[in-house]
């Protein structure tokens, strides 16, 4: 199993590019984020995911590990495959899609082309099934080791849909837990924070 890619870009097409990796050129599937950070001839990363079938091997990369982790989290849906996933993250960003899982929007993913509503909404379904058992528990975690976790008391609150969401995204208590912790949260919405988060996570 590939866990990334180094190489040299060696052809980008719409949705796809050729990744050279000593002298072994790669197809990879992608999204458009992805090949709007990366330019021709020049060096890349790609963090893999590998689809394979009785008749097929694709490989999947991106530019970065959240883009893969919620690439991953969107093909583990019944009826979501990786063309459809590829749209979700070619048509929004990541911040918005676990914003719309956390807020029950449909509306909202069904902005990607090919993405209707049932299955925006068994997205949001099967996504918050997950969460379930894993949120409370995150949040205990963060309450236990103190800090200015106030707004922890409320299920609904900015800081713990926050957290829903970064664990969505694959991020583990012991990840979060130093962070939000430490930060002051007073007044900001649940995207706000999980971008200074992500930000502190690099």
């Amino acid at each position: 199993m590939f866990y990334y890619l180094k190489g040299t870009v060696a052809e980008i097409g719409q949705s796809s590019l050729v990744l050279d990796v000593n002298g072994i050129g790669f197809f990879i599937n992608t999204s458009l984020k992805t090949i709007s950070s990366v330019k021709a001839s020049e060096p890349a990363r790609l963090y893999i995911s590998e689809s394979i079938g009785e008749s097929n091997f694709d490989l999947y990369g991106f530019a970065d590990l959240q883009e893969k982790r919620f690439f991953e989290l969107l093909i583990s849906v019944s009826g979501v495959g990786p063309k459809a996933a590829i749209s979700l993250l070619s048509s929004l960003n990541t911040d918005t899609m676990i914003m719309a899982i956390v807020n029950d929007d449909a509306k909202a993913l069904t902005a990607a082309p090919g993405i209707g509503k049932k299955i925006a909404q068994r997205i949001i379904l099967e996504l918050r099934d997950k969460l379930g058992a894993e949120v409370p528990s995150m949040a205990a975690a963060v309450s236990s080791v103190g800090g200015n976790t106030a707004n922890l008391a409320s299920g609904g609150n900015a800081v713990s849909d926050a957290i829903a969401a970064l664990s969505v995204l694959g991020y583990s208590t012991a990840e979060i837990t130093p962070i939000i912790k430490n930060g002051d949260w007073t007044g900001m919405e649940a995207d706000q924070i999980i971008r200074l988060v992500l930000k502190n996570m690099i």
